[in-house]
């Protein structure tokens, strides 16, 4: 049995699901605060909604295929598990960090506009 080839497609197929689902959700739930940045303009938050979601998708990916093999055999079904574990858990990681960063940015986005808006009603007060 080749724990090595095995384990890579155990890797791909969970790696590449977990990024799947996780893209699929930041998709859905991440429209309404682009319609809401970009001041009630849907086609724009839709566009810029599937370039984020191609550009995640391109990122993870590419992560995935990269961090595949290290070099090390696997040896038996224990060692197939550690080495699941740490590349699964590594990619968990990365995930949650990719969407700390955009959960940043996007708030930062929507506090801007927030903020123009802010000072263009003052400004329409006076």
């Amino acid at each position: 049995m080749d724990y090595t080839l095995i384990t890579h497609l155990i890797y791909l197929a969970i790696s590449i699901t977990i990024t799947m689902f996780v893209g699929h959700t930041l998709f859905k739930n991440g429209r309404l605060f682009l319609i809401d940045i970009f001041r009630q303009n849907e086609r724009l938050a839709d566009s810029v909604n599937k370039l984020l979601l191609t550009g995640f998708y391109l990122l993870n990916i590419g992560y995935i295929t990269l961090k595949m093999n290290n070099g090390a055999e696997v040896l038996n079904a224990a060692h197939m598990v550690e080495k699941l574990s740490y590349k699964i858990g590594l990619l968990l990681l990365v995930l949650g960090v990719i969407h700390f960063t955009n959960l940043f940015v996007l708030y930062r986005m929507r506090k801007r506009v927030q903020d123009d808006e802010a000072i263009h009603e003052a400004r329409m007060a006076h």
